[in-house]
């Protein structure tokens, strides 16, 4: 699993004070833990930045690449900071991201080309995100990769991301992603996910839990790539237990099986789950309401 990690971002009040200030100590210590976690690459989230960004993205990414060796991921709507960002990166970088909205996929491709970056695109609309997974993987196959390959982008360098919702008032998206990230492995694009962004408006203590079994479900499904926390340890457990195919445990078995289930688009039997176990009940009950079977409530795991 390559993780782009996702602790620079522009929500955080420590990230905006710090970008304030240009601390640079501030964003070069972040990145280096993320990546002597095991991240693969960093976004950098800066917002729109209407303004500033043509001096905020370069300045950010001067500092960043002077502590970490990796690619960096430019995450902001601000067209001008990406080029401008580009003009000093070293790695290829990421662009995120391009949708189907017709501004975004007209401009945003072209600026990959030109630069020669991989490229986040969203399976996403004028109108919005579709609810069902043929919807979004239509988009990505009449809009999204034709767009690149016109404007000559290598089909390698397109990252189609189906968009997960939050399973706290947009559940019925929630079991979808999980079948458009099936389906486009077949596409010869890369394919990746913002992973956190289905605990959200979940209770923060509940949310580690959520984001980590919804990556063993999406791995089951061929994902291995997504935005995420590469600081959060268990989260980086439940991914060596099923890379390593680690049997040695009984979460790890019931892990290994539900990755196993959703591989063969079947669902976890309930017989391997041990009910004796509140771990084990935990993971099944997460289980659930990510497949839209128990309506979501904070109250879940109390049930």
């Amino acid at each position: 699993m390559r993780i782009i990690g996702e602790n620079i971002h522009i929500m955080s009040p420590k990230v905006k004070e710090a970008l304030a200030a240009r601390d640079k100590k501030f964003f070069q210590e972040s990145a280096l833990r993320q990546v002597e976690a095991g991240a693969w690459a960093v976004d950098l989230n800066i917002g729109p930045q209407k303004k500033l960004g043509h001096e905020i993205l370069p300045w950010m990414v001067n500092a960043v690449q002077e502590v970490v060796d990796v690619p960096l991921c430019l995450d902001t709507t601000n067209l001008a900071a990406i080029e401008a960002a580009c003009e000093v990166v070293k790695q290829q970088p990421i662009i995120n991201s391009t949708s189907a909205e017709p501004e975004r996929l007209q401009m945003v491709p072209l600026v990959a080309a030109k630069y020669h970056t991989k490229l986040i695109a969203l399976t996403m609309r004028s109108e919005g995100i579709p609810v069902g997974a043929d919807e979004r993987v239509n988009i990505a196959l009449e809009q999204l990769i034709p767009r690149c390959e016109e404007v000559g982008m290598p089909l390698e360098d397109l990252i189609v991301d189906p968009l997960v919702l939050t399973v706290s008032g947009c559940q019925q998206y929630v079991p979808e992603c999980i079948e458009a990230v099936r389906i486009l492995q077949v596409t010869g694009a890369g394919v990746q996910v913002g992973l956190s962004n289905v605990s959200n408006a979940v209770p923060n203590e509940m949310r580690p839990l959520i984001n980590r079994v919804y990556c063993v479900m999406l791995m089951g499904a061929g994902l291995d790539m997504m935005i995420a926390d590469p600081l959060d340890q268990k989260q980086n457990e439940f991914i060596r237990i099923v890379e390593q195919r680690d049997d040695s445990t009984a979460v790890g078995r019931l892990l290994l099986a539900l990755h196993d289930a959703v591989a063969a688009s079947e669902e976890l039997p309930a017989d391997a789950v041990d009910f004796s176990d509140p771990q084990q009940v935990d993971i099944w009950k997460t289980v659930q309401i990510l497949l839209d079977k128990v309506i979501y409530a904070d109250s879940y795991l109390r049930v």
